[in-house]
């Protein structure tokens, strides 16, 4: 009766947030596209670099490969709920600039089906677009401001199929989410206008994952995993609005729809190839190298007419995560998972003939709670976007990340006294 009431509330609670879209960044950049995208990395592996391709863990939700599922023991169950804060500087030349963000970051939950399976369903951001910024025009002036993105609400299953150290899985996820970037006009005139541009998706996406793993010893074990994401069309809506703001402040605005395009055929979204390798020591040292590649270069993304369009190049990434805990059966200073990682990363958009590219260096702990197996993840992230070969924006991030992972035993049933 405790673990229906529980996972009641639970599913209350995805529900109330499904529309909840966290801030991770507060960029000029992520006007481009479909905003500054996520990897699905949950606290303690934003820890580690953002790490998890070949990550397994019955102690702890991966949502980076679903052939993790598998690894859950058959009478725990696992809820992580995280947040982040994030500190931003900005300079354009000599104008500088700080903002704050953050918010809800993810949810999720994984339980086990027998002995042999696991699955997990949550709700996870797949990309994010915040901004404000303004320049000078001939008679006037433009304000630049986005809000809005993508989320991904997720179920998936993993099995370890009779092949020793093999396990495969799969997600599929609910992507919705709006997007809008507005530009506001001002003459020198006294006459303001807004013009926005306004993204709608609701649309399905898939992935499956693939680990193996092999013992080296007693304690050491090698694990290598692959996940996979097809390509698709984007499902949904795009279309742009002009408002007289004197009429909007007077509520008597009568919105110009200068233009409305389906996404499907228009705007799509490339395959996604992940790869880890990820080296365990007698429980204690954890070791991961990942890599991403999204060839974004030939995704379609069909601008309005009279609004900015997107080029796009290829995407990738390189992430390396080390986790170290002294004793796990020890005392809780021991217990503490002890972390760091570093990241590299050319964003799929560009600025012109530029490339965007983002590097970052974290730390994190995993402090656990007295007398329980839940776990406080607490991370740091100082990260750097900026442009080349042409020096644009260059932003710098301070993220505090706090994930809170709840593992209790669950499905045991007390024996009759």
């Amino acid at each position: 009766m405790k673990q229906n009431r529980l996972i009641i509330t639970l599913l209350v609670l995805l529900a109330s947030i499904a529309s909840v879209n966290a801030q991770d960044a507060l960029s000029p950049y992520s006007r481009y596209g479909y905003g500054n995208l996520r990897d699905n990395s949950t606290s303690a592996q934003r820890a580690m670099g953002g790490v998890g391709y070949a990550m397994q863990s019955g102690r702890q939700i991966n949502v980076m490969n679903p052939a993790a599922y598998a690894s859950i023991d058959s009478m725990t169950f696992l809820f992580d709920m995280g947040i982040n804060m994030t500190h931003q500087w900005a300079q354009d030349g000599d104008a500088k600039d700080k903002k704050f963000g953050g918010g809800l970051d993810y949810i999720t939950l994984q339980f086990p089906i027998g002995k042999i399976m696991g699955a997990s369903f949550g709700l996870l951001p797949y990309s994010s677009t915040g901004y404000s910024f303004g320049d000078a025009i001939e008679n006037g002036a433009n304000s630049f401001q986005g809000a809005g993105g993508l989320n991904q609400m997720y179920a998936g299953v993993a099995i370890r199929p009779y092949i020793p150290g093999l396990s495969v899985g799969a997600n599929i996820s609910y992507l919705f989410g709006t997007i809008r970037n507005d530009n506001y006009v001002f003459t020198s005139g006294g006459a303001t206008s807004l013009f926005e541009r306004v993204m709608e998706v609701r649309d399905y996406h898939l992935q499956f994952g693939l680990q193996y793993g092999v013992n080296i010893g007693a304690d050491n074990k090698l694990v290598a995993g692959v996940t996979y994401s097809p390509g698709k069309d984007l499902r949904g809506k795009t279309y742009g609005i002009k408002y007289d703001v004197s009429d909007i402040d007077n509520n008597t605005a009568t919105p110009d729809t200068t233009q409305t395009m389906q996404l499907k055929g228009n705007y799509s979204m490339p395959e996604t190839w992940g790869v880890g390798l990820n080296y365990t020591f007698k429980n204690k040292l954890m070791v991961e190298v990942d890599y991403t590649y999204q060839p974004w270069k030939n995704a379609k993304y069909t601008a309005l007419e009279g609004y900015e369009g997107t080029r796009f190049d290829n995407r990738w990434k390189v992430a390396a995560g080390i986790q170290y805990t002294p004793n796990p059966r020890g005392n809780w200073l021991q217990r503490v998972n002890y972390r760091i990682g570093a990241f590299h990363d050319r964003d799929y958009i560009m600025v012109g003939d530029n490339h965007i590219k983002r590097q970052g260096l974290t730390l994190g702990f995993g402090l656990p709670a007295p007398r329980s197996k839940t776990v406080i993840n607490l991370g740091l992230e100082y990260s750097r976007r900026s442009a080349s070969p042409a020096k644009l924006v260059k932003e710098d991030y301070l993220f505090i990340t706090l994930g809170i992972n709840f593992n209790e035993v669950w499905f045991f049933r007390n024996k009759l006294q």
